[in-house]
């Protein structure tokens, strides 16, 4: 199991929490994703063989949110 934190720009509300962990949570391999909006950051924990980091911010760009 892999634990990262990733800094994240243009989330701001509470559909943007949601968005991101919504759509992170459902990926195959993602243990628990958890957004602390204040800070600007998303945790994800995830397995590394079933996911990749790569996949994971692709889907967080995907929802309209910049990965740094």
């Amino acid at each position: 199991m892999e634990n990262v934190t990733l800094k994240v720009t243009g989330m701001s509300c509470g559909h943007c929490v949601n968005a991101v962990e919504g759509n992170v949570g459902k990926l195959s391999g993602v243990e628990s994703v958890k957004v602390h909006l204040d800070a600007g950051k998303v945790d994800v924990a995830f397995d590394n063989e079933k996911v990749s980091l790569e996949k994971i911010k692709e889907t967080i760009d995907d929802q309209g949110y910049d990965v740094e």
